[in-house]
Formats: C-alpha cells, structure tokens, sequence
C-alpha cells in the first residue's frame, strides 16, 4: 500500500509541476485525498525521503527534495571507500567533466550560469556540508550546458558514489585554493571560452587525482597478527566459497 501510495504522490508531484524546495499538501490532506490513515501517507512519505525526492523541515512540512528527477540513486550499502574506488570517481570525472565545461562556455544558459556562481562557494564549505547545498558546483558547471542529459549524468555520479566524493574533498583539502580553481573555471564559462574552461577543468581535476594519489587510507585487508605459527601454516585451499568470498569484498 505505501510503495503504491509513494507512486501516486510522485505523480501529484509531476501532475501540479513542484520543483524542488516547494512545499507538499500535509498528511493530514493527502491522507484524506487517498482514502487512507495518516500513518500510511507517513511511511510513503517516508520512504521518499530516502531517496530525496521530498525531504522534511522540522515544525515546517514537507517539501520536494532534490531527487524528484533523479534517475540513479546511491546505494546506502555500499562497501566504504578505498583509494581505488575514489581514484575510479575522478577518472571517470575527468573523462566526462572538461568536455562538459567546453559546453558550459559555449552555451552559456544565462540563468544556469548565475546558479554556477552562486555555487562556486561550495567549495569553501566542509566536505558533508557541501553535499547537502541545493546545487553542486560541477553539476552547476553541467546544467549550464543546456544539456539536461549531461546535468543528470554528473549529478548521478556525484550522488551515486557520495562517500568516494566526500573522501575527495578530505584528500584535496585546501578549501581556498578549491574556490579559486572553481572561480578560474566559473570565469571561463561567463566568457565563453570554452578551451580555457576545459583545461581549467581538466588541470583541477588531474591536480584532485594526485591528491588521492598521495594521501592515506585505511588498509583494505587487516594486517596478519597471528604470528610466526601461522605464517609458517600451508596455505588454505581455494573453494569456490572463497573466490565467491573474494568478490564481495
């Protein structure tokens, strides 16, 4: 009943064009509206939030989140981050993002472009926070493209992989240099020159991956204390269990 009743709160969404941050009936009205007790619209509207299509303000309502377009949703589950999986994050982005950034300053959607400077400070956020601001500054640098393709596919990225994400911005931790990278960039696209914006884009990214490069992380198999006894014992056999084992971690 409430995966059903989430679906018909959605199409209300859809139905009545609410974008994000604008406010939902109270479950009191949508309740009457269904035919069903309140504590139903509440475990629909609960399920929503967790994939932020409404979100909650305490002694304000509810409110349509950030993830009411969103095609790809992150994995609560997920193993936690390695160096291999964050290194994974910024090639991709660097495969995605400087051609991105020549689209941005070629098109140039004016009011795409005044949400990019508004989101150019992010970077001057701590990593959490930053992650919870209205827009991302490289999904800014995406939408002002024109291409809402584009946007979803970095947006998707970035919240797909968030833990990896919020371990880049610890790695590459020096918040000034972050926003003046960001504001090199956010000047290339206000002047249209999309070549600089793809190198500017290009160089901070490289730069964030030789950060990851160089920092510590935890190691990803536990250290072998048994001692001299176990290290002198024969090796256990490989089963299937163990290579099925071996995936999943």
């Amino acid at each position: 009943m409430s995966e059903r009743l989430a679906d018909n709160i959605v199409e209300i969404i859809r139905s009545e064009r609410l974008g994000h941050g604008d406010a939902l009936a109270s479950s009191r009205d949508l309740a009457r509206r269904f035919g069903v007790t309140t504590p139903t619209v509440r475990e629909a509207l609960r399920r929503l939030e967790a994939t932020g299509v409404v979100e909650f303000r305490h002694g304000s309502g509810t409110y349509v989140g950030p993830g009411i377009g969103r095609r790809l949703m992150a994995n609560p589950h997920l193993p936690r981050s390695t160096r291999a999986s964050v290194l994974e994050l910024v090639e991709a982005r660097l495969v995605l993002e400087p051609a991105v950034a020549a689209a941005a300053a070629t098109v140039r959607m004016a009011e795409a472009v005044r949400e990019l400077e508004s989101a150019a400070s992010n970077a001057l956020h701590p990593p959490e926070e930053s992650l919870r601001r209205a827009v991302h500054f490289h999904v800014a640098l995406a939408a002002a493209s024109g291409n809402t393709l584009l946007r979803e596919a970095v947006e998707a990225l970035l919240q797909v992989r968030a833990h990896d994400q919020v371990e880049i911005r610890h790695r590459y931790n020096d918040r000034a240099r972050d926003h003046a990278e960001h504001l090199e960039i956010l000047d290339a696209v206000r002047d249209g020159d999309a070549a600089a914006a793809e190198r500017l884009t290009r160089t901070h990214l490289v730069a964030i991956r030789e950060a990851v490069l160089a920092a510590d992380f935890p190691a990803e198999e536990p250290e072998n204390d048994g001692g001299d006894e176990d290290r002198d014992s024969p090796a256990a056999p490989i089963t299937s269990a163990t290579l099925q084992e071996g995936t999943q971690k």
